[in-house]
């Protein structure tokens, strides 16, 4: 994927602005294109990234190491923030992912997740879609015996546009592999302790 193409971002806003009935060379509005170019270049990272060489870097289950060996019945990351764009309106959607996985025979170092999630919300995204993104790059990186995958966001495009619902927020649930038995899955979520579920 190539880098994002900031000479013709800045082009198109300059449109953007003459269509609405703006002058793009008045005093305020003169850097807003290229302003605009370097923000897009942030939101849309993610497309040159594969989210999978964040979960290169594994340890073994029961491989002893300094401070003993690494064994865990489940991993849980709570309230980890995340901002992508919704591809309908190219208005930011933001929120909270909260992610569980259950170890098979390899764990990542706890900052290696929100990479992941960052680098799959920086792309134009659907938020269902992004979950079950995040779920599936997990279940590649790590072949775990279960993951879920819990995004709470507010949605720029309901909350600043036609309904305004500006209170609400919009959460999707992804599960794969053991947890996605209703069991663990409701042992997981209690675990969430209602955040964002």
């Amino acid at each position: 994927m190539a880098a994002v193409d900031a000479q013709r971002i800045e082009r198109a806003v300059r449109e953007i602005l003459l269509a609405i009935g703006e002058d793009p060379d008045r005093p305020g509005l003169e850097r807003t294109p290229q302003r605009v170019a370097e923000a897009y270049a942030e939101f849309f990272a993610g497309l040159e990234v594969d989210p999978l060489t964040h979960l290169a870097d594994t340890v073994p289950v029961g491989v002893a190491d300094a401070g003993g060996p690494t064994t865990s019945d489940v991993v849980v990351l709570r309230d980890l923030a995340f901002r992508s764009v919704c591809e309908h309106h190219l208005l930011p959607f933001v929120g909270t992912a909260h992610v569980a996985y259950l170890p098979g025979e390899r764990i990542v170092g706890f900052g290696r997740i929100p990479a992941v999630i960052d680098t799959l919300a920086s792309r134009p995204q659907l938020q269902e879609r992004l979950a079950e993104e995040i779920a599936d790059a997990l279940v590649a990186g790590l072949a775990p015996k279960g993951v879920l995958v819990v995004l709470d966001a507010q949605h720029r495009c309901v909350t600043t546009r036609g309904p305004r619902q500006e209170r609400s927020s919009s959460v999707t649930i992804v599960s794969r592999g053991a947890l996605a038995e209703p069991a663990a899955r409701g042992e997981i979520m209690a675990l969430i302790g209602g955040r964002g579920a």
